[in-house]
């Protein structure tokens, strides 16, 4: 099955919803790419579970957040697309314990931690994205990431099985997490913060928005950042935006999409980009950097379909 359109009538029955020849464009941040097979919109875990376990392994099963890092290709995805809606997006504060659903922003998880004197999650305010994507890549930004306020994670596995991973069994490291190389569908996180003034938790998120809407694209068709900055002892100390600005790549276009003038590790769909202009885009810039530092760019922002 692998490779071939499929249909809802490849399926098994669900309590949520099951959406054909889905427009996946519309939920991505650079608004570009092709369509899945099926949507699948999941009513509850137990419903992922059946779902997961009643499907045929051969048929490719992708798990997929709010769209803020991934590159959907022009061709679409062969398969099903799970995205994750309002059931997985609760917030509940236990002391100062901030227990969050897969779909929860990590902006709204910051701010409710605020709101109930939770210090430590702050960073999560300049996080675009949402909790499912920050457990499967180790999300972080302005000094913190998940693995230093990480319990515990739950998923699910692609045969329906039902996971409770520790922090250390995330295998996390810089921007990645090992236990989601075999394909984990991430449903909830636990997470551990300290007592502090709401005020003072306040000025300091206000303090990264302030930051990055004066260094970064947010009011444009972007997405994360692009590329993980690489061994900063490998690159003479300098991160992906400067190796891109070293080699003259801030502005650099292809069709209509475009390398941010503002903040070089960000890419931007001026308004009629294709997925392939995005790509093409992304690796000329990972050719000259190699070609020109000797210093090899990572991409962050996740790729999945097929050309056109």
């Amino acid at each position: 099955m692998s490779g071939r359109k499929i249909s809802t009538n490849h399926l098994p029955a669900v309590r949520g919803k099951l959406i054909e020849n889905a427009d996946l464009s519309a939920l991505t941040w650079f608004r570009v790419g092709g369509p899945a097979d099926v949507l699948f919109q999941p009513a509850d875990e137990d419903d992922l579970a059946d779902f997961l376990k009643n499907t045929s392994e051969d048929i490719p099963v992708y798990p997929v957040g709010v769209g803020s890092n991934l590159l959907v290709r022009d061709g679409g995805v062969r398969g099903v697309v799970v995205r994750f809606g309002a059931p997985f997006g609760k917030v509940k504060i236990d002391g100062t314990r901030v227990r969050a659903g897969a779909a929860a922003l990590d902006a709204n998880v910051a701010k409710k931690a605020s709101a109930a004197g939770i210090a430590g999650l702050e960073f999560y305010r300049g996080v675009p994205g949402a909790i499912g994507g920050a457990l499967a890549m180790n999300a972080g930004a302005y000094s913190g990431e998940t693995k230093d306020i990480l319990i515990e994670a739950v998923a699910y596995t692609r045969n329906g099985g039902r996971r409770v991973l520790s922090n250390e069994n995330m295998d996390f490291s810089y921007r990645h997490c090992g236990a989601n190389e075999e394909g984990l569908f991430f449903t909830e996180a636990l997470f551990q913060g300290h007592a502090d003034d709401p005020e003072k938790i306040e000025a300091r998120m206000r303090e990264i928005m302030e930051k990055r809407e004066t260094t970064q694209p947010i009011r444009e068709r972007t997405g994360g950042s692009t590329f993980a900055n690489p061994d900063l002892a490998l690159s003479g100390g300098r991160k992906s935006w400067q190796l891109i600005d070293e080699i003259g790549g801030r502005g650099r276009v292809v069709g209509d999409a475009q390398v941010s003038e503002l903040h070089c590790n960000f890419m931007i769909n001026r308004g009629d980009a294709t997925a392939t202009d995005m790509e093409e885009l992304i690796e000329s810039l990972r050719r000259d950097v190699l070609a020109e530092t000797g210093v090899e760019l990572r991409w962050e922002i996740r790729r999945i379909g097929e050309a056109a």
